[in-house]
C-alpha cells in the first residue's frame, strides 16, 4: 500500500492524531511524567517488542552522534543517551515532545539531546544539517503523506559509513490479515482504508502506508541509501481486552505454538519490517 491515496492528506491531521494520543503514553498507570511511570512505559514497550533493543543496537552507539526521527514520548532517546550517545530527536507532535523532554529531565540527560518540533518531510528547514553516525527512525514514516521526501531529507543528515535504521510496516504481515477478516468483514477493496485506521492503539489513524521488502528497499534506496538487511518482526500475541488492563494472556491459537514456531511466524508474517542501511 505505498500508492498515492494518502498524498493530499495534511500534516496537520497527522500531528492533531499523534498529539491526542501520543503513542505508549497508556502503557502505564502511574502518574504521567514520573519517574515510575516512565520506567513501566518502557518495561511494557520492551517487553511486547523484544526486538528494538536488538535493532537499535543501543550500546553500539556510545560516544556517536544520533539522528532520531519520530521520538514519541523519548523511550528509545533515553536508551540511546544512557548508553553514551549524543541525540537529536524529532517529533511532528508537541504533546510527544512535552513527555519526551520531561523524561530525559527527570533521568537527567538534558546535556545529551537536543529536541526539535518538525516535519520529516521538511526537515532541513529546522534541523541543522549536519552528518550523523546513526539515523534511527522507528514506525515513523509510513503515517507521513510522501514518505520518500523524508528519505530525500535525510540523505542530508548522512555521510560515508552513516548507517539508517528504519521500521516501516510490512504488507504481508499477520495483522493486516486480522484487520482485513476482523474489522473489515472481508472487504478487501478497502483494506488500505482499514489497515489505517486500525493500525495503532488509538483508532482512526489519517496515513498508514505498508510495504513489502522489495518496496522497503526501494524506498530507501532512491534515497540514496544502501540496505543491508531487512528482517520482519513482531506478532502481537496477547488479548487486547486483558492487555489493556495490564495483563498479558496470549490469545487461544497463539498458547499452543511453541515459542521456536511462534517466533519463526514472526519472522515470515510480522508487522515490523526492520530495514538497515548504509552510505557508502
Amino acid at each position: 500500500m505505498t500508492g498515492g491515496r494518502f498524498q493530499a492528506t495534511p500534516i496537520e491531521r497527522v500531528r492533531d492524531y499523534w498529539n491526542q494520543r501520543p503513542c505508549n503514553i497508556r502503557h502505564s498507570t502511574q502518574p504521567v511524567g514520573t519517574r515510575e511511570y516512565f520506567e513501566e512505559v518502557e518495561a511494557r514497550k520492551y517487553r511486547v517488542e523484544p526486538h528494538i533493543p536488538e535493532f537499535a543496537e543501543f550500546e553500539k552507539w556510545r560516544g556517536k552522534k544520533v539522528l532520531e526521527i519520530g521520538c514519541g514520548i523519548g523511550t528509545d532517546t533515553t536508551n540511546f543517551v544512557r548508553h553514551g550517545a549524543t541525540v537529536t530527536s524529532v517529533d511532528l507532535s508537541e504533546k510527544s515532545l512535552e513527555l519526551a523532554r520531561q523524561r530525559i529531565k527527570v533521568y537527567g540527560f538534558q546535556n545529551q539531546v537536543e529536541f526539535y518540533q518538525a516535519n520529516a518531510e521538511e526537515l532541513s528547514k529546522v534541523v541543522p544539517a549536519r552528518p550523523y553516525d546513526l539515523i534511527y527512525s522507528f514506525g515513523v514514516i509510513h503515517h507521513t503523506p510522501h514518505p520518500e521526501r523524508v528519505l530525500e531529507q535525510l540523505r542530508q543528515y548522512a555521510k560515508p559509513g552513516t548507517t539508517l535504521k528504519v521500521m516501516v510496516y510490512y504488507r504481508f504481515a499477520w495483522k493486516v490479515g486480522w484487520i482485513l477478516l476482523t474489522e473489515g468483514k472481508g472487504q478487501f477493496w478497502k483494506l488500505e482504508e482499514l489497515v489505517a485506521k486500525n493500525s495503532e492503539a488509538q483508532t482512526g489513524c489519517p496515513i498508514t502506508y505498508t510495504y513489502s521488502k522489495s518496496e522497503g528497499r526501494k524506498l530507501l534506496e532512491k534515497g540514496g541509501f544502501q540496505v543491508k538487511e531487512a528482517k520482519v518482526e513482531h506478532i502481537f500475541p496477547y488479548r487486547i481486552k486483558d492487555y489493556v488492563q495490564y495483563r498479558y494472556v496470549k490469545e487461544f491459537y497463539f498458547r499452543c505454538l511453541p515459542e521456536p514456531i511462534f517466533h519463526a511466524l514472526e519472522r515470515q508474517f510480522g508487522w515490523h519490517l526492520c530495514l538497515t542501511a548504509t552510505i557508502e
